[in-house]
């Protein structure tokens, strides 16, 4: 599927037939998107810039080379956009081509960035003169989407914290849940440091229109603050881990407590227990009153052993 957005008569007018490409010029294009091309869209668009769109292969290689290029004409750039389920977060590729102030770009699956934008256009194309303004419009949107989900990480973490606090149960579910919360975090910040890496590869580039070296440095400034709450929340959730395997050890430790002194107690009566099963004649043997002596005596020292036990503060 493509959607071809170009300038008429000082309007934004969008289409999705390959045949305007036949009746435009390319300083009247604005954004070829091409969303899960098929060849001969591909072939139409390349044939139109005269130059040759990266695949899929290629926009997914994470070489700096692949990831940002140059050629006389054009710039290619490639970055990977996350998409939030309801367990776990994941990146696709998406590759932009400027050429002169058209952008195109290629993705495989829907994006909320690139709905807004093309919206926008068509609502205001004043504020997308070029290709250059579109793409800074796509990285401003999504920029704000990554900062809605640090904020919500951020937020999930503190209720994990104050479940600690409060003393609830904690597990190896609740475990494995801080762990999940790591990984998207660092698939976060992986994906904020790649538009870092691109936006910073436009911004050298002499083919940018100064108009938009600063919103690209604005943008810059943005990534960068989203990158130090990201690694603040990443010491969150490992001092939270340490705090959770801390308070698991203790209980631990208190199981192993309460065993070892059972063990203690029972040791002496256990002793005494082992004397008289020997084939041995031993005292308080063969009268009435055996029995009750020897057990009375088995409960006399382990009281004994409990006594010394709590005067120490063991127990």
């Amino acid at each position: 599927m493509i959607k071809i957005f170009y300038h008429s008569n000082g309007q934004a007018e969008v289409s999705e037939s390959l045949s305007i490409l036949k009746k435009i010029t390319r300083e009247d294009a604005l954004w070829l998107d091409l969303f899960n091309p098929t060849g001969e869209e591909k072939r139409a668009v390349e044939v139109f810039l005269n130059t040759t769109l990266q695949s899929r292969a290629q926009a997914e290689e994470i070489e700096s080379s692949s990831r940002y290029s140059e050629t006389i004409d054009s710039i290619f750039a490639n970055t990977n956009f996350l998409i939030p389920s309801s367990e776990n977060y994941t990146m696709e590729s998406v590759s932009f081509v400027l050429t002169g102030h058209t952008m195109t770009s290629i993705r495989q699956v829907p994006l909320r960035s690139f709905t807004d934008i093309q919206r926008r256009i068509l609502f205001n194309s004043g504020l997308y003169p070029t290709g250059f303004h579109v793409l800074v419009g796509i990285l401003e949107n999504r920029i704000d989407l990554d900062a809605d989900m640090i904020e919500l990480m951020s937020k999930e973490i503190g209720q994990y914290s104050r479940r600690v606090s409060l003393g609830e149960d904690v597990n190896e579910e609740f475990l494995l849940d801080i762990n999940q919360l790591q990984e998207n975090t660092m698939l976060v910040r992986e994906n904020i440091v790649d538009k870092q890496r691109m936006i910073s590869g436009i911004l050298r580039s002499d083919k940018t229109p100064d108009v938009i070296n600063g919103k690209l440095g604005i943008l810059l400034k943005d990534i960068s603050s989203l990158i130090n709450h990201t690694d603040f929340s990443f010491e969150r959730l490992e001092y939270l881990q340490n705090t959770v395997l801390g308070l698991i050890e203790l209980d631990q430790n208190k199981i192993m407590k309460v065993f070892t002194l059972v063990s203690l107690l029972l040791m002496p009566p256990t002793l005494i227990a082992s004397f008289y099963g020997m084939n041995v004649k031993l005292p308080l043997v063969g009268g009435n009153w055996d029995m009750a002596i020897i057990l009375s005596g088995m409960i006399l020292i382990v009281l004994v052993v409990f006594l010394i036990f709590r005067k120490k503060k063991m127990l």
